[in-house]
């Protein structure tokens, strides 16, 4: 995989409300909680230095607010993330995308033991885990685009709304079978929603922050999140179109690799995890989100 370089100077990058820095260690600081410089009562720029030499030395990790996380790049890459400002957003993992009676996709499937993982793991650290998931009501279907109705339609025919086989309901539809979460991932929401680390929260595009105010923004900004870990289905259609709004927006993000996939061509997969890596953030996967919590 490529990645950016290693820096060979401690930078900061950002304005002095939103910020990162970063270390020639390949510790990338996202917690925004300390800045490059500072000063002194003299009223002079200081910087603390590293033992090794002159570049200025992270400050200690809080373990009671602050974790890290491994991530990919070239040497040893971690980030130092803020407990209560971190989230695992997981997107479409529904009976409509996954379900053994609706498709297959066994790729999809293959995300359900890593998420069954990271999700305690990340909650154990003190993140929110927020589920994503189409789930339309009557009225939203008067408001769909053309170009997003004839993207679910075959041959003209089906489409949102429209009845499925046995007892799926109609097509993501709000509080409909097809809408649940699959298999086991309902009940591990249904746990974490009364735990209150678990939200849900319905989308009615491929987006689930488009436009200027969306509910999964409006929840991100009360909650003060400012870090996303991303999973689900699929990778290159509902999941990018998450993360680079959420890139555009300001948000730090994060990709779990092993946990999101697509029926797309496999070269759909790798460009989304190579941008992910290369511009929008940064990349992991589960074992590594399971290491963290365990530290």
């Amino acid at each position: 995989m490529i990645s950016l370089p290693k820096v060979s100077v401690a930078t900061e990058y950002g304005n002095p409300a939103s910020f990162w820095v970063e270390y020639p260690s390949g510790l990338i600081d996202l917690t925004r909680s300390s800045h490059l410089a500072t000063k002194n009562l003299d009223d002079k720029q200081t910087t603390t230095t590293s033992e090794e030499g002159n570049d200025p030395a992270p400050p200690a990790l809080d373990a009671e607010a602050q974790f890290e996380l491994e991530v990919d790049g070239a040497g040893r890459r971690t980030l130092r993330l803020n407990r209560a400002h971190t989230a695992l957003v997981i997107i479409d993992m529904q009976n409509y995308f996954l379900h053994p009676d609706m498709r297959d996709h066994p790729k999809g499937l293959q995300c359900v033991p890593p998420l069954m993982e990271a999700v305690p793991a990340l909650r154990s650290l003190g993140g929110k885990i927020v589920w994503v998931n189409w789930g339309l009501t009557d009225h939203e279907l008067t408001t769909l685009p053309p170009s997003l109705v004839r993207s679910f339609q075959k041959g003209g025919l089906g489409g949102f709304g429209a009845p499925l086989p046995g007892d799926f309901g109609r097509l993501l539809m709000r509080g409909t079978y097809n809408s649940q979460l699959y298999g086991p991932l309902q009940g591990l929401y249904e746990q974490g929603k009364e735990e209150g680390s678990d939200v849900w929260v319905h989308k009615n595009r491929v987006s689930g922050l488009w436009g200027p105010q969306s509910s999964l923004d409006l929840y991100l900004q009360e909650e003060g999140i400012t870090t996303l870990l991303f999973a689900g289905v699929n990778t290159d259609q509902c999941v990018l179109g998450t993360l680079v709004d959420a890139y555009y927006r300001g948000y730090d993000c994060v990709l779990l690799r092993d946990a999101t996939a697509t029926k797309s061509p496999e070269g759909a997969y790798e460009n989304v995890v190579f941008k992910s890596s290369l511009a929008y953030g940064f990349v992991t996967d589960s074992s590594k989100v399971v290491a963290a919590a365990k530290a």
